[in-house]
């Protein structure tokens, strides 16, 4: 679930400290528990251990809904996928006892100084590289959403270069990189366009309200700590700005129809059919 939002939210935590934990930079990990192998995409257990000991952390940013810790070394690169979470917290009690870990706790990492960061994910979809570059798990994803270099003609070229529905599009991290079903939902209804809409139907002016529309729900979602709908992720409240995410049979904020939900690319999909409406082609 976990989406561009809610993995900024996460970062800024590790960097600067919150979500009641501790700033991570410049500290040293002292070792490292699998406590699911699965967890860990690459490389094999044994050189997981040998190579992330000892690194210290140098950098944390967000590739995507990636996590990006550069080390020392090497990068760590985390992806949450539907049930990840990551808490920074400390190790042992004020006697020197070692504090329990939490159910689902799938990867320990133990610092120097009585802290660790510890992988919960109760689904076990969640995915963990040590690479010396991390071009080769990231080097696929599209741009990034809030790169100011992202132009509305430049999305509007990507747009007319494929026949496909926008809201599968928006999803395909290839495409762009952090949005999800929350997301792209929302976005949509700002924009005013129907999620079933073809892509190179769109005119240069719906691509940039698009993006528009895009950069606005993803800052909003930052500024409330991203959205958190169920018990996955912590702390959010963009849930309770919502404008068509998960308000069926509810009242369109904008004229009050009733919310309509469909499936698209088995994806739950909300929008409001007055205010995005379908056309064929779409108005220049």
């Amino acid at each position: 679930m976990p989406e561009l939002p809610e993995v900024e939210t996460i970062v800024i935590a590790l960097r600067l400290g919150g979500r009641e934990g501790p700033p991570l930079i410049d500290h040293v990990i002292k070792n490292a528990t699998l406590n699911w192998e699965g967890s860990l995409a690459e490389p094999s257990p044994a050189e997981f251990y040998a190579r992330v000991q000892g690194q210290a952390i140098k950098e944390i940013s967000r590739r995507g809904k990636f996590l990006v810790f550069r080390l020392s070394r090497d990068y760590l690169l985390i992806h949450l996928r539907m049930s990840g979470d990551l808490r920074a917290e400390p190790a042992r009690d004020e006697r020197g006892n070692d504090l329990s870990l939490a159910p689902h706790d799938r990867v320990v990492f133990y610092f120097e100084d009585n802290l660790r960061l510890a992988f919960n994910d109760p689904r076990k979809f969640g995915r963990i590289w040590l690479t010396a570059d991390p071009q080769t798990v990231l080097g696929s994803l599209g741009p990034e959403p809030l790169d100011p270099s992202l132009t509305g003609a430049g999305l509007y070229r990507r747009l007319n270069t494929v026949h496909r529905q926008l809201k599968p599009l928006l999803l395909d991290q290839s495409f762009l990189a952090g949005i999800g079903n929350i997301y792209s939902d929302e976005a949509l209804h700002l924009a005013g366009l129907h999620p079933l809409l073809s892509s190179d139907q769109l005119s240069e002016e719906q691509a940039g309200a698009l993006l528009a529309a895009i950069r606005q729900v993803l800052s909003n979602g930052i500024h409330q700590n991203g959205a958190s709908i169920d018990w996955v992720y912590r702390g959010g409240e963009f849930q309770n700005s919502f404008r068509v995410y998960q308000r069926t049979g509810q009242p369109c904020p904008v004229c009050g129809h009733a919310i309509e939900r469909i499936l698209v690319g088995q994806r739950g999909t909300h929008f409001c059919p007055v205010c995005q409406p379908l056309k064929e082609k779409a108005a220049a």
